[in-house]
């Protein structure tokens, strides 16, 4: 394949990928997700921000997006004449969705669309994946968390079967644009977790009204005389 088609691939695949679904999504509903949360147009601030419902409609769409010009550009040159160009076209998706040219460059975490592009390639990596990050999210509550082990995985996996030089290279660019993108919610994990505990108060011992006795007498009972011996 000569430049020009790698080129038109690549820009097809960023142009289907900078489709902002969230935001999309968030006129239909008369809310921006931008303006709500986290800021960020993916799944989980949609989720925070609308619902469940539009979160799963958000999650969806956004992994068609990587999905979609994978398994097009395969399908358009059969026997595997256009294989890296339409790998390449599922990270200018994922790129896309990172940095939408319709809102300067202002997008989201990359995971879903990423989910989507390693499924039109390696669906039972992609279904691991995902199953390990949903159980890392329920228990930790940490999206951020399920998704760098996705990223990681995608990588690991991908060695389970035998691929060519091409998808290890294509896991491995995904993998490190998912860790730039969360890059400031890593910091902020740090910090919470750097954080030293708070100090316990302790109450100061109230003070005695009760005088005390002189040496050499003996205590007075309740009518005020001293004590038998």
């Amino acid at each position: 394949m000569s430049v020009t088609h790698y080129l038109l691939f690549a820009l097809a695949g960023y142009l289907l990928g900078s489709i902002p679904t969230g935001v999309l999504l968030g006129r239909v509903a008369g809310k921006d997700p931008r303006r709500s949360g986290s800021g960020n147009i993916g799944a989980s601030n949609v989720t925070r921000t609308l619902g469940k419902g539009m979160g799963a409609l958000t999650l969806v769409v956004d992994a068609l997006k990587g999905w979609a010009p994978v398994y097009v550009g395969n399908a358009l040159y059969p026997e595997g004449a256009a294989y890296d160009a339409a790998l390449l076209a599922g990270f200018a998706a994922v790129v896309g969705h990172c940095f939408p040219l319709w809102l300067r460059f202002r997008g989201g975490k990359g995971v879903a669309t990423s989910f989507g592009a390693v499924a039109a390639v390696m669906p039972v990596v992609a279904l691991v994946s995902a199953i390990v990050w949903a159980l890392l999210v329920f228990f930790t509550r940490i999206p951020t968390i399920g998704s760098l082990a996705a990223a990681g995985l995608f990588v690991v996996l991908a060695y389970v079967e035998p691929h060519v030089f091409e998808v290890h290279l294509f896991t491995l660019a995904l993998a490190a644009l998912i860790v730039v993108r969360h890059a400031g919610n890593l910091k902020v994990l740090r910090q919470r977790w750097s954080r030293k505990p708070p100090k316990t108060y302790k109450r100061p011992p109230r003070p005695s009204h009760r005088q005390p006795t002189p040496k050499g007498t003996k205590p007075k009972g309740p009518d005020g005389r001293k004590g038998r011996r």
